[in-house]
């Protein structure tokens, strides 16, 4: 289980859009913690965007665990981004009760191509240095967001969208770039925010435009006999250069069946599947359809 991480959006809220429990209940969270544990997952990534999933975090034990999280957007109205990049960190610390974090990520690296972004970077870097973070870097929607930011800045860790159907990080060169430079990479929305592991008649309708893209997939999955899930799993599964693989649950049955999901199983999709059409590879753009 070394390379599966445990995304916590849904401690927080009610993420994800074949999510149908809503927000995890902290008596869960302690039980999906206790068995992710067992399973051999060693990282937990949240996100002070994430609702309050940082502090229900701090309240259930997460001994054991490496904590990855975020910073929100600067909003402009910071007086000093030394001083808030400090003050964020150190409440999500008395949060998280930790004294220090695995990796701090820039929710929205474009702040770094902004007027503060000399600043924002010392000042993530200087957080490194003092040992409240053991990694800096930044969560990116599309590779292209890397050819402005890598020259200037070097990240320890690159978290990106992955699936069968975005592998834009792959197709563009920037993971085989992102291993040579020693560059973690962690990867979310290996489900597509659930879209994927739904039977086609939950898929919702604003969807349709997509339904031959969908049942491609579900053409690959049934004549392999492989469930869904697991196609999902074993596809990212497959590229060597990915360090982690995030998932999210509501519940321990769901952990359960990606765990059991990922034994024995690893095969990368054919090519057909892939998808260049950002109106379906980013949820950030479905709200806008």
């Amino acid at each position: 289980m070394s390379k599966i991480a445990l995304g916590t959006a849904q401690f927080g809220l009610p993420y994800g859009i074949s999510n149908v429990n809503g927000q995890v209940e902290r008596t869960e969270i302690d039980k999906i913690l206790d068995f992710a544990r067992s399973a051999g997952i060693s990282m937990l990534d949240t996100a002070i965007a994430y609702g309050n999933s940082e502090e229900n975090i701090g309240a259930t034990d997460s001994v054991g665990f490496e904590i990855v999280t975020k910073l929100p957007p600067l909003t402009g109205a910071e007086t000093s981004v030394a001083k808030w990049v400090r003050n964020q960190i150190e409440n999500s610390l008395v949060k998280l009760k930790r004294n220090l974090v695995y990796g701090l990520l820039l929710h929205n690296p474009a702040d770094l191509l902004g007027i503060y972004g000399d600043e924002l970077y010392e000042s993530l870097a200087l957080l490194k240095e003092e040992g409240l973070v053991k990694k800096i870097g930044i969560s990116i929607y599309t590779p292209t967001e890397l050819d402005s930011l890598i020259p200037r800045y070097m990240p320890d860790i690159v978290q990106a969208p992955f699936n069968v159907f975005d592998r834009l990080l792959d197709t563009s060169g920037w993971l085989a770039r992102l291993s040579e430079m020693n560059v973690e990479v962690h990867v979310r929305s290996v489900f597509l925010q659930g879209l994927l592991i739904q039977q086609p008649n939950e898929r919702p309708a604003n969807f349709e435009k997509w339904n031959q893209e969908f049942a491609k997939f579900d053409s690959w999955t049934e004549s392999r006999q492989v469930s869904p899930l697991a196609s999902c799993l074993g596809h990212v599964l497959s590229y060597p250069e990915i360090s982690k693989v995030l998932v999210g649950v509501t519940s321990t049955n769901e952990l359960a069946e990606i765990i059991a999901a990922t034994t024995g199983y690893s095969q990368r999709a054919p090519d057909n599947l892939r998808s260049s059409d950002l109106e379906l590879i980013q949820p950030i753009n479905w709200n806008k359809r």
